[in-house]
């Protein structure tokens, strides 16, 4: 039988997995709906927050949905899928497939087919590494909370600066991946600027949207996916003017 990235067996495994996880949300939701009516909370409240939740619940989805039609071009529908509904992040999910597909030879973008062995050590790296996350949570999480909790209590304007300056330092690792290519401009293969002017066009979509903020409300939930649509839209002519 000749493998498919999209063959239905894939799909039912997915499938069974995120009804897991899907599981476990409506499971906490009937809890936390009894607890608060133990409380006293009235159910026309706690329509209201479910109401509200779901609402905003559509603009990250669309980021997501964004992320799984990206890397389904190579990797095929179930896997992104996967990996978008768990724990995974674009950012993170592409980087660890183009690592992935480049150690075999391949670009991830232009990859037209994958042999089964090739699709399980994508999977592999993609889902492994990820998870460090939660195996280091339980042994380092209460640590690092009490640390940030008594900078905090110390020095709260000191405290403030060392989270920036964390999630800078996180950024930084994913700047280092859209200038990789950089240097072939010098060499006049212009290819290695188009990741860096797609950030660029992102960026100034972002500030924009922090611009208008104060004006138009909503435009904060959507200044993400906003972002990321507008930034993909823009690969398409910056790379056919610098291809």
């Amino acid at each position: 039988m000749e493998f498919s990235v999209n063959h239905p067996i894939i799909f039912v495994m997915v499938g069974v997995i995120i009804a897991a996880v899907l599981a476990q949300s409506i499971f906490f939701l009937v809890r936390a709906m009894r607890r608060a009516k133990e409380l006293g909370m009235e159910s026309k409240t706690l329509r209201k927050t479910i109401k509200t939740a779901a609402i905003f619940t559509i603009a990250p989805a669309i980021a997501i949905v964004i992320s799984v039609m990206t890397l389904a071009k190579d990797l095929g529908l179930a896997l992104p899928w996967l990996r978008l509904s768990v724990i995974g992040s674009l950012s993170y999910e592409t980087v660890a497939a183009a690592n992935a597909v480049s150690a075999m030879g391949l670009t991830l973008g232009q990859v037209k087919s994958l042999t089964a062995s090739q699709y399980i050590t994508i999977t592999w790296v993609m889902t492994l590494s990820i998870l460090v996350g939660i195996w280091l949570m339980p042994l380092i999480g209460k640590r690092i909370q009490n640390g940030m909790i008594n900078i905090g209590n110390k020095d709260k304007k000191w405290s403030e600066i060392f989270t920036n300056a964390m999630f800078i330092g996180m950024l930084s690792a994913f700047l280092g991946f859209v200038f990789s290519d950089f240097s072939t401009v010098f060499s006049g293969d212009w290819s290695g600027l188009i990741p860096v002017l797609v950030m660029i066009v992102s960026a100034l979509v972002m500030a924009i949207c922090g611009l208008l903020v104060k004006k138009i409300k909503w435009i904060y939930d959507y200044a993400l996916p906003l972002s990321m649509i507008l930034g993909m839209l823009s690969a398409i002519p910056i790379t056919n003017w610098l291809s």
